[in-house]
């Protein structure tokens, strides 16, 4: 589903997925590529939307929880792409992904990245992506920021109306709240989370944060 020049989403499928954000242009990107269950209906979609899986050569994720990453490798096997971790997810991979996954009572997807983000923003030859490093939910949270664009690529540091849990292995409420306070300072017309609906329009955006705020805060 195409949202705008060069930035396509694909909605969450079913119980520990997420949704799926590609940028097209040389070379693409992918966030999340979601659960490996839901894989060959991704592909689908994207090549209904005349995205070659081939023409992807980025793949990234916001955080390392398996509904986020657990197409990673799939995606690289299909696609040819690389898989690239930020340095704090690289540093927080044990924790989240093998201790994190084993605390909840199911065994890890482990995995292997290509490389390691440099410097602090990610680009093709239409975007530029700032990272913005945004613990809380999870301490190797990533947010995706195209200030050109106005997008926010967010993950599960922030939903419509809620935000990410922060009862999992490595989540701190107070790094939640500071995490989504920064964010609240930038200018944002789309809002794209890990899950749920988009957010759209840069009133109803900064009205989602007042009511995070107001609402959800007290309970982190």
């Amino acid at each position: 589903m195409k949202l705008a020049n060069n930035l396509y989403m694909y909605p969450e499928q079913g119980m520990f997925d997420a949704n799926t954000y590609v940028i097209t242009g040389s070379p693409g990107i992918i966030i999340d590529p979601g659960n490996a269950d839901f894989l060959e209906s991704r592909l689908e979609a994207m090549r209904e939307d005349r995205i070659d899986p081939r023409d992807i050569g980025i793949i990234v994720n916001t955080h390392l929880h398996l509904d986020h990453y657990g197409a990673d490798e799939p995606f690289r096997e299909v696609s040819g792409a690389k898989i690239y971790l930020h340095p704090v997810q690289k540093e927080n991979y044990r924790l989240v992904v093998i201790d994190g996954t084993r605390l909840l009572g199911m065994e890890p997807v482990e995995f292997r990245e290509d490389g390691i983000l440099t410097g602090s923003v990610i680009r093709n030859d239409a975007v530029s992506l700032e990272m913005l490093p945004s613990p809380g939910h999870s301490p190797d949270c990533i947010c995706f920021y195209d200030r050109e664009n106005r997008v926010l690529i967010c993950g599960d540091v922030i939903f419509e109306m809620n935000t990410g849990r922060t009862d999992l292995l490595g989540g701190s409420g107070d790094e939640l709240r500071a995490s989504i306070d920064n964010l609240a300072r930038l200018d944002i017309e789309l809002l794209l989370p890990g899950h749920m609906s988009i957010v759209s329009g840069r009133d109803r955006v900064m009205a989602n944060f007042d009511f995070i705020r107001r609402e959800i805060f007290p309970w982190l």
